[in-house]
């Protein structure tokens, strides 16, 4: 023993601990009881340690809490919310060559279970069956969203990183994998194969979806709680501060002075519950059409879309108003003084029909056989579905677009929130109902649109003796009402920047296919410096935003910005926001930690500044 050396080795290092205000990495010897220092330096650590000590650091007065905040990153937070594998494990099986495929890193975690190809086989192994499963398809569709809730992880051979599974992924926080474009899936024999290597469906695989690996067998996991982890919600609660603190971002008058909002986007009242759990303090998208995905629901939506006269049409539309109803209820109950933005329907309307392939085989195969019952309605709903056929939906009869064509949906909607909002003010909830009319590309469409639905606001008020302030805006997503902001904010009491379309639409790239097929060379060769479907293309797209909340702020100086695209969630984009004056950001419930400490970094590094200035 040696009491001496040991005392002088505490004492130097308390020392060194306190003039770098940093945890030390020392490195010492003792010859004949003599203590030597060879060398120090700060020292790595985990996600964990980094949020431990920067907080224990504060809370000595080593450091000050602005400090704190700064050496924490977005990225540890993001390790430490989600079930990650096990270093030693996982490093085992790359060398034991487990390491099957790689794909885009679509939404973080990992996830290990029994791979199904279908989402109602994923649903019935994992509810029924208890089984921890991972669905796996070529891509997903929006009928496939209650197997993906079901499953532990998600794997596709094709999409990209705002594909359909890796957006629903995020929402919802499950581990996901997309693009694995080596992977090639044989959907009738069940099976997946990569360079000969066969996987069934009912065996292990596991899915990393922070690194895009995916891995024969299973890797052992380990899940962390937020609300287990003090230190963290400590240093959130200092973000937020950071964030409300009065002149953080100086502006022209009407513009915010405060840090970012962190809101989140959510579909249902446990989305939203889970959003205010993690410290969200609004909702800044809740999609509409998703509930009209459910069970229940869905034949109803069909029959309405099929409606050949409008009574028909209305009388569908009445059986779907309770539901819509009961499901912005819940919605302004778990939200309770905090605004909710609800985009009225978006999708064309062919999504909420059946597959046309899977009902053509469907007629076919009954016609080889003979078989009669049921053709003819079979023949019947398959022409019109091919009536409905576009060359390009995705820039076809959706958003706006679909309101003024077929105008008793969003009436419907818009009823249904109104009534739900009255209902709820009337029981004591606070409610700040936004309505957000999405795709708007010429003022005229508000022109059109916005006058009707804010004369059924008011009537649902009348009837009900009511009365709660509400707004009425639109999504930026389409460049032309980018560069004509000025007037669409004549009508638009907010913008909220749709930024997976208008990266989409700025670039001229189809999301999917450039994500598969020549993304990853352009960011490897330089040609973008990153995915801009993961980080905001702050040249071009951004440009977009800023001459949109600029000219959009001449005209309306109090009018309400955000963003609802997956870049909510991104701290490079998350910063850009704060930049350019937005009010708020909106993510997945799962990235609002991330986003609110992306916040604060960005509250901090800009503090004071005179922003988005006129060049």
């Amino acid at each position: 023993k040696m009491p001496e050396a040991y005392r002088q080795f505490m004492q130097i290092t308390g020392r060194l601990e306190k003039h770098y205000s940093e945890m030390q990495d020392v490195e010492f010897t003792i010859e004949h009881g003599k203590l030597w220092m060879l060398q120090t330096r700060n020292g790595k650590r985990t996600a964990k340690a980094a949020v431990k000590i920067a907080v224990d650091m504060a809370n000595e007065g080593l450091i000050k809490k602005q400090e704190a905040i700064l050496r924490v990153t977005p990225e540890q937070v993001d390790t430490l919310l989600h079930p990650q594998y096990d270093s030693k494990a996982k490093d085992e099986a790359k060398k034991e060559g487990r390491l099957y495929a790689k794909g885009v890193n679509a939404s973080p975690g990992a996830a290990v279970g029994h791979i199904y190809f279908d989402a109602n086989t994923a649903e019935l192994q994992a509810k029924q069956n208890k089984q921890d499963v991972i669905m796996v398809r070529p891509f997903t569709k929006p009928d496939d969203v209650h197997g993906m809730i079901a499953a532990k992880g998600v794997l596709t051979s094709e999409g990209g990183a705002t594909s359909h599974a890796a957006v629903v992924a995020r929402q919802f926080g499950i581990p996901c994998v997309v693009g694995a474009s080596h992977i090639k899936i044989d959907l009738e024999k069940r099976v997946m194969t990569v360079d000969g290597k066969e996987v069934k469906e009912g065996e292990w695989i596991s899915v990393d979806g922070t690194t895009g690996e995916v891995f024969l067998g299973q890797i052992p996991t380990t899940a962390p709680s937020l609300e287990e982890q003090t230190d963290l919600l400590i240093l959130l609660k200092w973000a937020d501060d950071i964030c409300a603190t009065p002149g953080m971002r100086k502006f022209a008058p009407g513009w915010p002075t405060r840090g970012l909002q962190v809101w989140a986007n959510a579909d249902y009242p446990k989305d939203a519950q889970r959003a205010r759990s993690y410290g969200a303090v609004g909702i800044g998208l809740c999609r509409t059409e998703h509930m009209f995905f459910e069970k229940d629901r869905l034949p109803i939506v069909q029959r309405m879309i099929l409606a050949d006269n409008t009574g028909d049409r209305k009388a569908a539309l009445d059986e779907l108003l309770p539901y819509q109803r009961a499901d912005f209820d819940g919605l302004f109950r778990a939200m309770d003084g905090y605004p909710v933005i609800i985009r009225l329907i978006d999708p064309p309307l062919h999504e909420f029909m059946p597959n046309e392939e899977e009902l053509f085989e469907e007629v076919i195969t009954m016609r080889v056989k003979g078989e009669t019952a049921g053709l003819a309605e079979k023949e019947n709903l398959l022409a019109d579905i091919r009536g409905m056929h576009e060359s390009n939906p995705m820039m076809g009869l959706r958003g706006v677009r679909l309101s003024i064509y077929m105008p008793q949906i969003v009436e419907m909607q818009v009823r249904a929130i109104f009534e739900a909002a009255a209902d709820c003010t009337l029981s004591g909830v606070v409610v700040k109902p936004e309505v957000m009319i999405p795709l708007t590309g010429t003022v005229n469409e508000l022109k059109w649109i916005q006058p009707r639905l804010v004369k059924i606001a008011d009537d649902v008020m009348s009837e009900k003796n009511v009365n709660f302030s509400y707004k009425f805006g639109t999504m930026i997503e389409i460049p032309r009402a980018a560069v004509t902001a000025a007037e669409i904010a004549e009508y638009a009491e907010f913008f909220s920047f749709g930024t997976n379309d208008l990266t989409q639409m700025t670039f001229g790239y189809s999301r999917d296919d450039a994500e598969r097929n020549f993304l990853v060379t352009y960011v490897a060769e330089g040609i973008l410096p990153k995915n801009p479907f993961q980080t905001l293309d702050q040249g071009g797209v951004g440009r977009l935003m800023d001459i949109a909340v600029k000219d959009g702020r001449r005209t309306r100086p109090d009018l309400e910005v955000g963003i609802c695209g997956e870049h909510g969630g991104d701290p490079d984009s998350i910063e850009f926001c704060h930049i350019v004056g937005n009010n708020y950001v909106s993510c997945s419930p799962f990235r609002v930690p991330i986003a609110r400490l992306a916040a604060a970094h960005a509250a901090l590094k800009h503090s004071g500044k005179a922003l988005a200035e006129d060049k």
